[in-house]
């Protein structure tokens, strides 16, 4: 009877001399500094390009270049949106159903599609 508690301690002591060390992890690697946009949004990087999310704005032109696309095939989304600042030139630009993008040209309410 007085085996089986030294095979025990025996086996205890032999278990925890075996076991190998912690391994070492290394330190976290430094994180990338976050870029904020115009808007205080993170902006996205694409091979190593900084690319910005536009919101959707209306614009004065809205209705007419969504006439426009929708002359041209072009229907769903939301809208067409001011991607430029407002003025006597405005730029808008509409997504399709269709995963197209239609962009208008506006000089003093005259639209026209950009190519």
């Amino acid at each position: 009877m007085r085996r089986a508690p030294a095979l025990c301690c025996t086996l205890l002591v032999t278990a925890c001399a075996q076991r190998a060390p912690a391994p070492v992890s290394a330190p976290p690697a430094p994180a990338e500094p976050v870029v904020l946009g115009s808007d205080g949004r993170p902006v996205a990087r694409h091979a190593g390009t900084a690319i910005e999310k536009v919101g959707f704005r209306p614009g004065v032109s809205s209705a007419t270049v969504e006439r426009l696309a929708k002359g041209a095939g072009c229907t769903g989304g939301v809208g067409a949106g001011l991607v430029s600042e407002p003025g006597p030139v405005e730029v808008y630009r509409m997504t399709c159903d269709d995963g197209r993008v239609y962009l208008a040209r506006c000089e003093l309410r005259q639209c026209k599609p950009m190519k």
